[in-house]
This record gives C-alpha cells, structure tokens and sequence, in this order.
C-alpha cells in the first residue's frame, strides 16, 4: 500500500474583505483565537456570517478552509478517505483534517445540515484535548496552535430533528448576528455597490417591510445579501421595481399572494 497522501486545501485571503462590525465580534473572535477556543457562528442567512469569518481569516493571517455542509455529508468527507489513484490504494485528507494539519482556519457552514454522526468528529477538537481522530489512519492529530475551527448555523430555519446539540453547542463561544441596524445597512450597501444614497436607503426601507412579514407568510425578510444584489442591477440600469422583483421577491418565496404583496411594497417604496 501506498505511503498516505496530505492533500492540502489552503486559501489565503489576500485582499482585505469589507467587513462592518455591528458589536465587539472582532474582539471576542480574536481573544477566543488566542485562547484556542472554536466559535459557533449563528444567524439568519445573508446577514454577514461568512463575510466576517473572511475577515478573521486575512486579520490573524491564517488559511481559510469552507465547507458548505448538506444532507450527504459524511464523516469521510471531513476527515478523509483511501481512493484509488495511478492503480495503488492512497489516503487523501478531507478538508478537516487538511485544516488541523496546516494549522488552518475550518469553517464548518450550516454545521446542522451534515448527517448527524459527522457533528460527534469534531467534539475532541473542540476541548482541551484538541485531537481528531482517523480511525482509518489509527491516528490521533493534534491540532496545532493556530487551527481554529468555527461553525454556522441558523436557529430560525432548524426544526427539532435538526438542532445543534447540547453536546456540540456548548463547547463552543457563540457570537450571535442579526441584520445591522438601518443606518450601518446603507452603508454597507452603498460600499459593496457603490449605489446612490437614495438607492441605499429605499432598499434598507424595502427590508425592513419584509422582515415584518417574517412568521406571517415569509420564512425570512429580505437579507443584506439580497439588498446588495439588488442595488447591483440597480446601479447597472436596471429599474428598481424589476430589481426588486427579481433579486428580493422571487428569490424569498414562490407563493403567488406573498408575491404580489412583496411587489406592492417595492412599488410603494420606489
């Protein structure tokens, strides 16, 4: 049998990415880096959760390692697996373990979503011990000081088959995100698009009215991520309600009534 392969995933941020701080999550992530603490990272979708953990990546100056976890996502997928490769058996690290080894940032995406057994994985990383353990290796890998792993999910869209564990929740810090306050959202706004003002602020007000519609008919309001993509066709010469329409309504619901009531308030707005 082949000598096992590291397949390394590393990503250097080398541009700084804009980031907003709405509290003292820079702070708190930074102290929990240097105490080797994991952070679970947890929030509606769209408000900034993968922005800022880019920021930390390119300000402590470490690799970043992302992985969007879904339904499939198994243990071997983290960890690693024997493949075959030029006719011998070799071992390819999965993106964890790439990331213990290499002194990495891993951040674990909408962590809730992977099958249940590939939470359990990480919790002897996520203690004092700060081991992951192969078992198709019979290794143990110590974690080195700069690995940090962080995690994400969404309370409001879990049910309860797909909650974080007390288990797993509670060995880490949790920083908690929201949309940003209507003044810090413009802003963002106008700098990820460079829109005008009055673009910025008409969205901000559009967001708003469809949060409200949260638990009555929507499941969530308009993210930033959805406002900003908006102001791009915007600012590119598209007409506001046809912006609106495409990258806001559609993109937050299929029902035909929460349509129309969506395209009432952009028309109202614009």
């Amino acid at each position: 049998m082949a000598k096992p392969e590291i397949q390394t995933k590393q990503s250097f941020i080398i541009e700084e990415p804009y980031y907003e701080s709405i509290a003292d999550e820079i702070a708190v992530f930074s102290s929990a880096y240097r105490n080797r603490l994991p952070v679970l990272l947890k929030g509606p979708t769209g408000c900034g959760k993968t922005r800022f953990i880019e920021h930390m990546a390119w300000r402590l100056k470490r690799p970043l390692v992302t992985v969007a976890c879904h339904d499939d996502l198994t243990t071997s997928d983290l960890v690693g697996r024997y493949l075959i490769k030029n006719g011998e058996t070799v071992w390819i690290d999965g993106p964890l373990t790439s990331a213990v080894r290499n002194g990495s940032i891993c951040y674990l995406d909408e962590i809730v979503e992977a099958r249940k057994d590939t939470s359990v994985v990480i919790h002897s990383l996520c203690d004092n011990r700060r081991l992951l353990p192969i078992e198709k290796l019979g290794e143990l890998l110590p974690a080195p000081a700069e690995f940090c792993l962080t995690i994400s999910y969404n309370p409001g869209y879990q049910s309860v088959l797909k909650d974080l564990k007390q288990s797993t929740r509670q060995r880490f810090i949790a920083l908690e995100f929201n949309y940003p306050n209507t003044n810090l959202e413009r802003i963002i706004i106008e700098k990820e698009t460079n829109c005008e003002i009055n673009t910025a602020c008409q969205l901000v007000k559009l967001g708003s009215m469809t949060r409200k519609l949260k638990g009555n008919g929507l499941e969530e309001g308009a993210s930033t991520r959805l406002l900003i993509n908006a102001a791009k066709l915007i600012s590119d010469g598209i007409l506001p309600v046809v912006a609106t329409d495409t990258a806001v309504a559609q993109a937050l619901t299929d029902d035909t009534e929460m349509l129309e009531a969506i395209h009432e308030l952009s028309r109202s707005v614009f």
